[in-house]
């Protein structure tokens, strides 16, 4: 509780904390909520590289994402269905081939891009709403992105002081813009960067500020 009798949530105690340890353990956490049957897919995903889906043909970068990034972010299996039907569609002709190898290589180029225009350009894949494209680039740019989507917006607004917090309360969490995921996305970035600072390390990056997000929303 604080002095005007307020409940401090877990996420906020830790928001503000400058233990190093207890950073750590809530990044841990993650893999605690992963399902048994997602821990190969997160694994391999953790993992990902540019390098490793840039010189993949068109059959090949259609079944990543039908069988890989598909599969990872959308674990309900109604969401999968729903989302693929799209994706499913565009494979169908090779016009549709061509251009999803077309919007992978320009989303390989957004690295230092602007957020706003990262995100426009991952949203251009079929089924992928904001949430969607940002995963994607979370994966791909850890470094830069980390993923948008309701669990992150229900847990940064258990953070009450941040300035973003009229911009938060405002959102739809399960139907994010780009505008409201340039706003998510930089505060994770700034984040990594507070972290990054305090510890004296290079580590921490927007994809696991936002992997604790995810994790703090499932305790």
């Amino acid at each position: 509780m604080t002095a005007s009798g307020h409940h401090t949530s877990e996420i906020e105690q830790l928001w503000y904390s400058s233990d190093a340890s207890k950073w750590q353990r809530a990044l841990d956490r993650y893999w605690e909520y992963v399902k048994p049957t997602h821990i190969a897919i997160e694994r391999e995903m953790d993992a990902l590289r540019p390098d490793d889906v840039r010189h993949l043909d068109a059959d090949q970068w259609y079944e990543w994402l039908l069988n890989k990034y598909f599969v990872w972010k959308y674990t309900a299996p109604h969401r999968y269905a729903t989302t693929t039907k799209h994706l499913i569609g565009c494979q169908a002709t090779a016009a549709g081939r061509h251009h999803l190898l077309e919007i992978r290589d320009r989303i390989l180029g957004c690295e230092n891009a602007s957020i706003r225009d990262a995100l426009r350009t991952a949203k251009q894949f079929p089924g992928l709403g904001t949430a969607g494209a940002s995963g994607l680039l979370a994966l791909l740019f850890p470094a830069k992105f980390g993923t948008v989507d309701q669990f992150a917006v229900g847990a940064l607004r258990g953070v009450r002081c941040l300035p973003e917090r009229d911009q938060l309360k405002r959102m739809k969490p399960e139907s994010l813009t780009i505008a409201n995921g340039v706003v998510l996305v930089q505060i994770m970035r700034c984040k990594a960067v507070s972290l990054n600072e305090l510890f004296n390390t290079s580590g921490w990056t927007p994809r696991k500020v936002d992997k604790i997000l995810w994790a703090s929303e499932r305790e």
